[in-house]
């Protein structure tokens, strides 16, 4: 009886202390928040010569933390480990051109979405896959997935057995595993720099990532060889548009972002820094 007395007041304990817990992290006051980034992803985010970070993502941080009355730290991180290191406590939130996806949305949570550009190829100027067919249309794979999967069905012959470079853990990577699997080569990279190098030295044929990211990468001084290549794909498991990522406990965390970006995207904040780093709008529509 004692044992069985015992036992049930540490079930008490133990089930008081999680609601604590919960409760706490939605009473939490906010005051400090540390983000993490990649700094490799220009021009949504980049570590420049001197060893600091810019991009529309670094200065939308900004405004975002301001407009929340709290201090940021945003901190460097490898893109493939961000969501375990978050939910293990490492930081609070991910701002780093990380598309709110299904898959990812049963480990975190995101809040709105404050950019989307799709997903397309990149080849070299002098490769037989500069013209390859669609180039610029948009194919939206949750609106219209037979009339995109009709795109990729028409691309498969020129791309049989050539070699796709991609970022490993990134959406690009999923789509290529869904619908080119076994057609091409797939390739992944840590950082899209380092397919950048690979496509430039002739060991893959086209890479894929954002629009935003292969247009600018494109204009880069040494990169005159590189263009861009193809149709252009959003939605479905490629996401809603890059959203910060959150632990799914930080629901208040997550109330105070979406307001932030509602503001910025009300007060044309986001308009203006999507033409200031990409060339056109990358607001969300």
């Amino acid at each position: 009886m004692k044992y069985l007395t015992g036992l049930l007041t540490a079930i008490m304990m133990v089930a008081t202390l999680a609601t604590a817990s919960v409760v706490h992290a939605e009473d939490k006051k906010w005051t400090h928040i540390t983000i993490a980034t990649e700094g490799a992803f220009r021009p949504w985010n980049f570590t420049k010569a001197d060893g600091s970070l810019d991009g529309y993502e670094i200065e939308l941080i900004k405004y975002l933390c301001d407009h929340m009355k709290v201090e940021c730290t945003t901190v460097i991180q490898p893109f493939d480990g961000m969501i375990p290191a978050l939910n293990a406590g490492k930081f609070d939130a991910i701002i780093s051109g990380m598309s709110a996806t299904a898959k990812r949305e049963e480990v975190i949570a995101f809040s709105d979405s404050y950019g989307t550009t799709g997903q397309t190829f990149a080849t070299l100027k002098d490769s037989p896959l500069v013209d390859l067919p669609m180039k610029g249309q948009v194919f939206s794979l949750a609106t219209d997935e037979a009339g995109a999967a009709k795109a990729l069905k028409e691309l498969e012959p020129m791309l049989k057995g050539k070699t796709i470079g991609v970022q490993t853990a990134s959406i690009a990577a999923t789509f290529l595993d869904k619908y080119l699997k076994g057609v091409a080569d797939i390739r992944e990279y840590k950082t899209t720099e380092q397919h950048d190098l690979d496509l430039k030295a002739g060991r893959v044929d086209l890479i894929m990532a954002s629009m935003a990211y292969l247009s600018t990468a494109a204009a880069k001084p040494g990169n005159e060889d590189m263009t861009v290549t193809g149709p252009r794909f959003q939605g479905g498991l490629l996401g809603r548009g890059s959203s910060v990522g959150l632990r799914k406990d930080d629901t208040q965390l997550k109330t105070m972002f979406n307001d932030a970006i509602t503001a910025a995207k009300a007060d044309g904040t986001i308009a203006k820094l999507s033409q200031k780093w990409f060339g056109f709008d990358v607001t969300p529509k």
